[in-house]
């Protein structure tokens, strides 16, 4: 590889038109006066208007679009997306971000100047009236109360690396499905004796999932987590649980297996509880053979 630019700006996208994010970036990059590329990763997208839409991304000597064959999954698209740029520095950006700051690319190059890792952290509306979409914006909001813009854990949806870095640490291709591929990376990253910096400078996520989606997503992830418990154990919240509640697990399952389908109900209505959606999350899992 030749550093003949100081940034690579990477988006993995799949059925989700990023043209908003790009133009953001775009702007920004304009804005810093360097040499900066942006490459968008389409992961095999079945939405031919997204696939349109990301095709005529340009101009063509600032952005690159790839498409892949088939799809690569979580980890794979972003070694892949590594693999292709020229940067010193490699931005990664969800696609479903939008820039929230006039100095967002700024102050990212100016935490590179001391640290190899930084994460900007996301955020989400303040005010949400969308009833089929209310359970991924309260749940996150809640955890924003908790933790702030910045993750418990190594979250991927907007963070800055050096190059040389992912040349030493990828993210683990084992991770196919949703879920916590960032948290093996981040734990992977630290065992390389990487530390990861955060700072104020969020991304918003732009694409609140309506509830059936998320519900189902929330339950593709802690399949992730089951299944990768050996790797990630303590780091995923879920894990921890199952083991302070080990003695318990049997009378859980049972309610978990009786109550589901009310669970569910109020899960996918207008009024979602956070505290049911906490007892359906570790019946699901202590129900995972």
């Amino acid at each position: 590889m030749h550093n003949r630019m100081k940034l690579s700006v990477l988006i993995p996208t799949y059925n989700y038109d990023c043209s908003e994010l790009v133009k953001a970036m775009q702007e920004q990059g304009r804005l810093w006066n360097e040499a900066f590329e942006i490459i968008v990763a389409d992961d095999a997208s079945t939405d031919a208007s997204v696939v349109a839409a990301l095709d005529n991304l340009g101009p063509k000597e600032e952005v690159k679009v790839l498409h892949a064959a088939q799809n690569m999954g979580r980890a794979r698209i972003r070694n892949f997306l590594a693999e292709q740029a020229q940067g010193e520095w490699l931005l990664f950006m969800d696609a479903d971000g939008k820039v929230i700051r006039k100095d967002f690319l700024r102050k990212y190059m100016d935490a590179a100047q001391e640290h190899e890792v930084v994460c900007g952290g996301v955020v989400h509306p303040d005010e949400w009236h969308d009833p089929e979409r209310m359970l991924r914006w309260k749940y996150e909001k809640a955890y924003e109360r908790k933790y702030g813009n910045i993750s418990e854990q190594f979250r991927s949806f907007s963070f800055l690396i050096h190059h040389s870095v992912v040349q030493k640490v990828r993210f683990d291709e084992r991770y196919r499905g949703y879920g916590y591929e960032d948290v093996q990376f981040g734990k992977d990253l630290k065992a390389a004796g990487f530390t990861i910096h955060g700072i104020d400078n969020p991304l918003l996520n732009n694409d609140i999932e309506d509830n059936a989606t998320f519900l189902r997503k929330t339950e593709e992830a802690l399949r992730a987590a089951h299944h990768f418990r050996e790797d990630i154990g303590d780091l995923v919240k879920m894990n921890r649980l199952s083991t302070k509640y080990r003695v318990f697990s049997p009378l859980i399952r049972i309610l978990y297996r009786l109550s589901a389908p009310l669970l569910r109900r109020n899960l996918l209505g207008h009024h979602p509880s956070l505290k049911l959606f906490a007892f359906y999350k570790l019946g699901y899992y202590l129900s995972l053979k």
